[in-house]
């Protein structure tokens, strides 16, 4: 059974400002608490690097690869299913405009293949909280930015 982790927040801001957050990776060390360093092209294909803080005082590199890519709309990256089908993952960001002001952002995080349950034991509580940290930060820092 997938590990799955999703939240849904409606921000106090045009949907081009949370989407501005979210795709400039240079600015994440400076608002992001779960991703503390990103890089990448955002090019379906091209690989994207991070620095995820998981563990407390750690931050980890991961490096994933795009899967898709709507400038405005969606981002969505992660692990392809490997030949042994031990762990896979997705990782979306999506942004809707509710009005011209306000706009609807869902986080979405998916871990799937045979080690997954382990995973979501050992680290489920982790990423949840780190995901949360993430989606209530990038509320903040987006309707910070939407009101300047």
């Amino acid at each position: 059974m997938p590990l799955v982790i999703e939240h849904r927040l409606r921000i106090d801001a045009p949907a081009q400002t949370v989407w501005e957050v979210i795709s400039n990776l240079d600015c994440y060390p400076e608002w992001n608490p779960f991703i503390v360093a990103c890089s990448s092209t955002l090019a379906v294909g091209d690989p994207i690097r991070m620095r995820v803080r998981v563990l407390p005082g750690l931050a980890q590199r991961q490096t994933e690869r795009i899967l898709a890519h709507e400038p405005g709309r969606r981002l969505c990256y992660g692990i392809p299913v490997s030949a042994l089908g031990a762990l896979t993952s997705r990782r979306s960001h999506e942004v809707t405009a509710l009005t011209p002001e306000r706009a609807e952002y869902v986080s979405r995080f998916e871990l799937d293949g045979w080690l997954a349950p382990l995973v979501s034991l050992l680290l489920g509580h982790r990423l949840a909280a780190g995901f949360e940290s993430m989606s209530l930060a990038l509320q903040a820092r987006a309707e910070a930015q939407g009101n300047d």
